[in-house]
């Protein structure tokens, strides 16, 4: 393209009548450029001018002297950097991020090798939670460190050029955090272990490697394929012991070796060379392990002297309203724990009065977090607390009212966030949407029981369909024996022993009990234009399901969905997959009430997660809805929330869940084949016809 024409392009992507802006030396640049280079930056302009037109034109202006230096997946980088950075700080900090392109040129192997931490979050979370010991969050921070609650990382992992050796940095970091919690390092105060040396850092610096050398040796019996890994990944950086350090390393190595051993040969190590820090070493951060205790230390010892009142009381029997209270100093209760910490378990058992009894899952995760933080039960967490003994508040979470974070000045406090997809960016804004589940009101009125008087007929003909759904036999052909001869094996088993090869046992077939294994989210459009019959229709026909599915036994979910605007997402919980179908989910589906607009991808992908969560070969995803996704002025309606919708139920059908939806929409052949796809919704003409039909189109989707 000349100069001319990209002139114009220029003009029309910036609307430059409108701002004034001088693109002709900026068109003359591009002008210069390849054609394959054109292309490349007016793609990258016109996406950014979706976002901004002020960020686009600074873009523009300073992408042709750069493109010859910078990789092209940098350049990338670099321009949803500022996209990003608009989205969460506003445009001056957005086009700050572009004034710093050279910034982004010298971290061109953390863009091009480098792990993100959003990328590994996921896998190293599950990796330690599969450890033992308390269990660890991983959050994002400006290093690599644990305060014993959670393990940072920072948002870039990049020592390597290759990606799959900064992931196993990342992966090692984690486990020598893990084992600082699990391993005794933080049973001492290093900060007060350290302060009566001359140079209180470095003392610090050097306790941190003994506790290295310490711990990898531990991770070298409890977790040998990761710690080989971990050696490689020093050879490759040519990391190792400074002089003088081998002798403290062998008795580190010692299978016995603990904290204290640490604590007595920091004189010696502070003889010697500086331990310069390995790849995967972090830091130590003693003030965060304190602050994360304070705040853990109270709270843990009531709720573990409650739990245990609440075991003995279950042990001994309930008291009359006659009985007096037991004195203590009569009958006292002895509690003991019995703890088996060989070979890297951590298991923990608990005696009353010498017998053993089985403590309830929460009471062993509170002693195995004692004893983390002890190194043993300390005796009077171990005694029963009396009536009143504690404030309530020390008892468990409390979490902010889901209705009053909105009051005031808003905060994201407590809140969930989801990406969502940015059609004229090609790309998604991180965390954009602020999600929050809620329960819905319960009302106990009639509605239930009038729903069941008025569809009488319907639900004994739906339990009975349902009911025959769970009895279902499958017939499995080619079998070695069964009820009946499989006519088409036999005719071939036939045939090869005409022709001389050897004639197949496989000649029957018999009847299978088909084992259903199928958990199905209920996603329920809540939105404001559902008032009046769509909402009656919506609640008798999720009546009507439940009733049947209560014969066929799979596990469901039902939630509403509505909201106002990308911070104000809001999910309402009907019934969750782990609830039983009783008084309160009834109750619940009374009380779903019009709310307010139908932004939809958010709901998708929190409903996709919960389903993935729940261990069913089969995943379904059934969506209620009378329209198409529509928000509140934000740039949702229209184009940009059906291309969201659709990104999100292919985000969903790639992790395996099966989506559908039934809609009361007539416009709806006009954007539900693409965002579904042809054969997976169906369109009802009739809102009145919603219970009669869903329940046949919930039987096709599930056989």
């Amino acid at each position: 393209m000349n100069a001319a024409a990209i002139t114009l392009l220029l003009e029309d992507l910036l609307e430059a009548d409108f701002s004034f802006r001088k693109v002709g030396p900026t068109a003359a640049l591009l002008a210069t450029l390849s054609e394959d280079e054109q292309s490349f930056l007016l793609t990258w302009i016109k996406r950014i001018a979706s976002t901004n037109l002020e960020v686009a034109w600074q873009f523009a202006r300073r992408a042709p002297e750069l493109i010859g230096r910078m990789d092209r997946r940098l350049m990338e980088a670099w321009a949803v950097g500022a996209c990003d950075t608009y989205d969460r700080q506003g445009l001056r900090p957005a086009l700050q991020v572009l004034e710093e392109a050279d910034h982004y040129a010298e971290r061109q192997l953390e863009m091009t090798a480098g792990v993100l931490f959003e990328d590994v979050a996921g896998v190293l979370g599950n990796f330690v939670r599969g450890l033992s010991g308390r269990p660890l969050r991983l959050e994002q921070g400006d290093s690599i460190y644990t305060d014993t609650e959670k393990i940072y990382l920072p948002g870039v992992i990049a020592r390597f050029p290759v990606t799959a050796d900064n992931f196993q940095l990342a992966k090692a970091a984690v486990a020598l955090l893990w084992a600082q919690a699990r391993f005794g390092t933080f049973h001492a105060d290093l900060a007060v272990a350290c302060e009566d040396f001359p140079e209180p850092r470095r003392a610090l610096a050097q306790l941190h490697g003994l506790e290295t050398l310490r711990l990898s040796a531990r991770l070298a019996r409890e977790l040998p394929g990761l710690h080989r890994e971990m050696e490689r990944l020093k050879q490759q950086l040519g990391e190792g012991l400074p002089p003088g350090w081998e002798a403290i390393a062998r008795r580190l190595a010692q299978p016995e070796a603990a904290l204290e051993d640490s604590l007595v040969l920091l004189g010696d190590a502070l003889r010697l060379p500086d331990f310069v820090p390995w790849c995967y070493q972090g830091e130590l951060r003693p003030e965060a392990v304190a602050a994360a205790f304070a705040a853990r230390r109270d709270k843990e010892k009531a709720r573990l002297r409650v739990k245990l009142a609440e075991l003995l009381e279950e042990k001994r029997g309930p008291r009359g309203p006659d009985q007096a209270r037991r004195s203590p100093e009569k009958d006292p209760p002895e509690f003991a724990a019995e703890i088996d910490d060989e070979e890297g378990r951590l298991d923990m058992e608990i005696t009353l009065d010498g017998a053993p009894i089985a403590p309830p899952d929460d009471v062993k995760a509170l002693l195995s977090s004692v004893y983390l933080d002890f190194g043993e039960i300390p005796p009077e967490y171990l005694v029963p607390a009396g009536d009143g003994e504690y404030d309530p508040s020390l008892l468990g979470e409390q979490s902010a009212d889901p209705d009053s974070v909105w009051q005031g000045t808003y905060h994201e406090e407590g809140a969930l966030f989801y990406p969502e997809w940015d059609m004229g960016r090609e790309h998604y804004r991180k965390n954009w949407c602020v999600v929050r589940e809620k329960d819905v009101p319960q009302v106990h009125d009639g509605f239930y029981r009038e729903t069941l008087e008025k569809h009488a007929g319907l639900v004994k003909h739906l339990r009975k369909s349902f009911e025959a759904m769970r009895d279902e036999n499958r017939l499995l052909k080619r079998q070695v024996d069964g009820d009946e001869v499989d006519i088409d094996a036999l005719v071939e088993a036939l045939a090869d022993a005409k022709d001389g090869s050897e004639m197949s046992d496989r000649l029957f077939v018999r009847q299978h009990r088909a084992e259903r294994n199928i958990a199905v989210a209920f996603m329920v459009d809540m939105s404001g234009s559902t008032r009046g019959w769509i909402n009656e229709a919506e609640r008798e026909a999720l009546v009507l399901l439940c009733e049947a599915l209560e014969r066929l036994g799979d596990r469901y979910a039902i939630y509403g969905f509505s909201g106002v605007t990308r911070k104000r997402c809001e999910l309402f919980r009907i019934k969750t997959f782990a609830e039983p179908y009783g008084d309160e989910v009834k109750a619940r589906i009374s009380g779903i009430r019009a709310q307010e607009y139908t932004r939809m991808g958010f709901a998708i992908r929190h409903l996709s997660k919960l389903l993935n969560e729940v261990d069913a070969a089969t995943k379904v995803l059934i969506t209620l809805s009378d329209g198409r996704p529509d928000d509140y002025f934000d740039g949702y309606r229209g184009k940009y929330g059906i291309e969201d919708t659709r990104m999100a139920l292919l985000e969903a059908r790639r992790s395996g869940v099966h989506p559908f939806c039934i809609t009361i929409d007539r416009e709806a052949r006009d954007y539900l084949p693409h965002m579904y796809g042809a054969a997976r919704y169906i369109i009802l003409d009739d809102v009145r016809q919603l219970p009669f039909k869903v329940s046949d189109i919930y039987r096709r989707l599930t056989r």
